[in-house]
């Protein structure tokens, strides 16, 4: 339970912003589009399953790589799930603030963003332990909500009919055909199966049998509350409403509004806020497992193998919370400039671990392994990947912000300037 809820408060805190952003590219068709994704994720199960199972170690995308690859390459991908994990700390802690602002317009954003980053640091520093039970007590509240809220749309429609998703269906489509606002509405959806791969990150703080039932329980809860969300919102809300930036952005709390009153509201922007907080909790807890693997691989100074008396690696969290604090101070709280950073990331090092189960398969495949991934199965996985971070790509820049590619480049770019 407790490595489900550190790494399901991740995935399962995409129903606040994944299924609003698939109604955009996708319209109607957005349920549809994420249903896709969990069949996607279906199959990333067995890919991960075969190579944690193979070689239990910390590490995701990394350990794979290192063990049929070259170091070159692992470091890569383990760069990759570094900044992954900066930005979703970074833009976590920052929509969390903003949820909260939403219900205490006094609390100022950046500051209360910094604090909350250190707030989780603190709590990773204190053991696994410690966050596990955080995690266990955010994840139970979110799924409370969600099913609250879920109650009250379905009584709502039931009392009021299906009229609006009628209405809905036969509008024109989204991006001039059904193919491709499918296609774009899957590329943008892909970004709610992030938390997925942190699992595979501290493998080695999980009892023995807990990984898969990890991945079954990720898959499970985000196959149903994003579809189910897009399908509410879908319901209740012309379509042209939806794609407006008021509901993009609070989305689950125009529902709760319309369904339940100013009460259900508010506990959903709690329910928010603290869901985003726990995700902030995955990313310092996944990036401990992979940098501390990293130094024990001497890839990293052994500097940051330091721990303390309750065995937490202290020194590596500090390092990446001080990283999360400058990005954050460094874009001025403007979290839509690490989008092409997190997007990019997040999407190469899923297809990083498939192109890491293949290498596996043929160089170390005498390796006992509890489950294996089907040939068939691995390619559409990559591939499926590589659709989606192609349309992520190719997707037209919203808001003045530039494409994900160029700002995936960019970041790079000042990140190794000051390196230097």
């Amino acid at each position: 339970m407790a490595s489900t809820a550190i790494c399901g408060n991740d995935i399962s805190s995409s129903v606040l912003y994944v299924s609003a952003l698939a109604i955009a590219f996708a319209g109607q068709y957005a349920w549809i589009t994420l249903l896709i994704v969990s069949l996607v994720l279906f199959l990333f199960r067995k890919i991960y399953g075969e190579g944690v199972g193979a070689l239990p170690l910390n590490g995701g995308a990394y350990n794979a790589l290192l063990n049929t690859t070259s170091k070159s390459l692992a470091s890569f991908a383990a760069t990759l799930t570094l900044l992954s994990y900066m930005a979703t700390a970074v833009i976590s802690a920052n929509e969390a603030i903003h949820y909260l602002h939403h219900l205490i317009p006094a609390i100022p954003i950046i500051i209360a963003t910094v604090i909350l980053l250190g707030f989780f640091g603190a709590l990773t520093i204190g053991g696994v332990s410690e966050s596990a039970k955080v995690a266990i007590g955010i994840f139970l509240f979110h799924l409370l909500s969600f099913a609250i809220l879920s109650a009250f749309v379905i009584y709502f429609l039931m009392n009021n009919g299906y009229g609006i998703f009628i209405e809905n269906w036969n509008l024109p489509t989204t991006g001039g055909s059904i193919t491709n606002a499918i296609f774009l509405g899957f590329a943008a959806s892909m970004l709610g199966v992030s938390g997925f791969e942190s699992s595979a990150n501290f493998v080695e703080e999980q009892q023995r049998g807990v990984f898969p039932k990890t991945l079954k329980n990720m898959w499970i809860v985000g196959s149903i509350i994003n579809p189910l969300a897009a399908l509410f919102a879908l319901s209740l809300f012309a379509l042209p409403l939806l794609q407006t930036d008021a509901y993009q952005n609070t989305l689950l709390i125009e529902m709760a509004s319309q369904v339940g009153g100013n009460w259900l509201a508010i506990l959903i922007g709690i329910d928010a806020f603290l869901v985003l907080s726990g995700a902030v909790l995955t990313s310092f807890v996944g990036v401990s497992g992979l940098l501390e693997r990293m130094a024990l691989d001497r890839i990293l100074p052994q500097y940051f193998l330091k721990k303390n008396k309750r065995g937490s690696s202290y020194r590596i969290i500090l390092v990446f919370l001080l990283l999360t604090i400058s990005v954050l101070l460094i874009t001025k709280g403007d979290v839509k400039l690490l989008a092409g950073v997190y997007t990019i990331s997040f999407l190469s090092v899923m297809a990083l671990f498939g192109v890491g189960n293949i290498l596996l398969k043929v160089k170390r495949n005498s390796l006992p392994r509890p489950e294996k991934a089907s040939w068939f199965s691995i390619l559409i996985a990559i591939g499926a990947v590589i659709v989606a971070l192609i349309g992520n790509i190719v997707m037209e820049p919203v808001d003045g912000v530039s494409s994900n590619l160029s700002v995936f480049y960019s970041f790079n770019g000042i990140y190794y300037s000051d390196a230097e």
